[in-house]
């Protein structure tokens, strides 16, 4: 009985391990880095609301100072 466990482990053990050997060779390329642009206008909106609040309070500075 202990016999026949030993060979069906090493059997296993063999079998399991030969699973891990690998005979494929991976080529590494050098990476080739390039530039990145980006351009985002998302402020458009905000920027001319922002504008026309700061003519109306403008008009209010001239109206008070006359």
């Amino acid at each position: 009985m202990t016999r026949k466990l030993f060979f069906i482990v090493s059997f296993l053990v063999l079998f399991i391990f030969t699973g891990c050997q690998s005979s494929h060779q991976v080529e590494v390329k050098p990476v080739e880095i390039r530039p990145i642009h980006i351009t985002i206008d998302v402020n458009i909106r905000y920027e001319k609301a922002l504008d026309d609040f700061l003519d109306d309070l403008e008009a209010e500075e001239d109206k008070i100072k006359e």
